[in-house]
């Protein structure tokens, strides 16, 4: 939200790796018309709940913009499935909401119906989300007299096939609202498959962000849930893994990856921008192994902003040969 922007800014961040949209349909006012969207029996009343939420988004980025100005920002469509905007079963009282509830349960919903294959279902939301995006990029340059910097970034991808359908609805809807306002489209790599057919997605990708952390689990088959405080936290006392892969980088495995990805992906598009978000971006071994790869940009969350930038300047030293000593008085 704004105030994170504005937090990550004073911090010395150099703009936003990954703002997920699902946070802002969270609030008070929100979340009741969120539900609506969702119990609308066909796409006449989802678009009308979709209107309305369409003004907190677009508030919302216009904050995000002017806190960044001059700075990209990177705008993640919606990516987790639509129960998470429910209550659980047991606490619903309205038959239809029970309905609904039990129409959309996953028995693994982390791979299920979330991401791009919701926005390609139910194009409306990102139809919905892309409109405030630009239409608000439109109104922060006609305030301030300088454009922001936007990158739309389609979550879950991992066929051309996705992101091209996908580009095309983003395409089309920034034409309608403004075709004056530049933005960038491109997409989280996440899926193991992504990271192989790169070169394939990139012909549709002006970008690439590593999400490390779903990246992590559906390379190495841990559901990070189940994972921490089970099996993960016996692996790690039996010294069957030595640290944490959700903390520190697998680089051995979900590394190779990123470096199947890295290659591939520019060799359809030399200048394609290559960043990674998640976790991973504030710890300092998995910056280094992200200098090494010739990434762009690391994101993470605003506090471990500064530690990401400590970890980013060593990282560049030691590919220079330079030491950096601390100095001792006396």
């Amino acid at each position: 939200n704004p105030d994170d922007a504005a937090k990550a800014r004073e911090f010395g961040a150099q703009g936003i790796g990954l703002c997920r949209t699902e946070h802002m349909f969270f609030g008070d006012e929100r979340l009741p018309v969120v539900q609506e969207m969702i119990l609308a029996s066909d796409e006449a009343g989802r678009r009308a709940a979709l209107d309305r939420l369409l003004r907190f988004q677009q508030s919302d980025f216009e904050g995000i913009f002017e806190a960044m100005a001059g700075l990209p920002v990177t705008i993640r469509l919606l990516d987790p499935p639509l129960h998470e905007f429910l209550p659980p079963l047991e606490e619903a009282t309205d038959e239809r909401m029970r309905r609904r509830i039990k129409a959309l349960s996953e028995s693994n919903p982390m791979l299920g119906t979330r991401g791009c294959r919701l926005g390609l279902q139910w194009p409306e939301i990102y139809e919905m989300q892309v409109r405030a995006i630009i239409r608000a990029a439109r109104t922060v340059e006609e305030r301030t007299r300088e454009a922001p910097l936007v990158e739309i970034m389609h979550p879950l991808i991992g066929f051309e096939e996705e992101l091209r359908r996908l580009r095309e609805l983003t395409v089309r809807v920034a034409a309608e609202e403004a075709p004056e306002v530049e933005y960038y489209c491109g997409t989280m790599i996440e899926l193991p498959r992504a990271c192989i057919r790169a070169d394939e997605i990139a012909r549709q990708a002006d970008f690439f962000s590593f999400g490390t952390n779903d990246l992590t689990q559906t390379a190495l088959g841990f559901s990070r849930d189940d994972a921490e405080g089970k099996f993960l936290t016996y692996y790690l006392e039996e010294g069957v893994l030595e640290k944490n892969p959700f903390e520190t980088l697998d680089i051995d495995g979900v590394g190779d990856l990123m470096r199947i990805a890295v290659k591939r992906g520019r060799s359809t598009k030399p200048d394609l921008k290559l960043g990674i978000c998640g976790e991973h971006g504030g710890e300092p071994k998995s910056v280094a192994f992200c200098h090494e790869l010739g990434l762009d940009y690391v994101s993470c969350s605003p506090y471990r902003v500064p530690l990401a930038r400590l970890a980013a300047a060593q990282a560049a030293l030691a590919a220079t040969g330079i030491v950096a000593y601390a100095a001792a008085g006396g």
